[in-house]
């Protein structure tokens, strides 16, 4: 019988549903305040999950969920790099 590895679960801070890591993407801020899209998901700093859906990234660029999130200003740059990548998953 072979050893089952635990699927690891992240929320998505939109929808604050829980999926597989590997079906979100992750954001981080870095010690000097700069927010930027980490696709490695091992970048130093904090970190937040956001479902890879176009409709859920245009949702939180109209809620300015990302700054509400880190508590600084975000690039509107990220958003759009974001539905970029969604794009690109389709």
């Amino acid at each position: 019988m072979s050893k089952k590895h635990k699927i690891p679960l992240r929320k998505c801070i939109i929808t604050q549903e829980r999926h597989d890591k590997r079906e979100l993407m992750r954001i981080v801020k870095n010690k000097d305040n700069e927010v930027s899209v980490d696709p490695s998901g091992k970048a130093h700093g904090r970190g937040a999950y956001v479902k890879l859906d176009k409709k859920v990234i245009e949702k939180a660029k109209k809620k300015n969920a990302l700054a509400k999130h880190f508590g600084v200003s975000v690039d509107p740059a990220i958003y759009d790099e974001l539905i970029m990548m969604c794009n690109e998953a389709n």
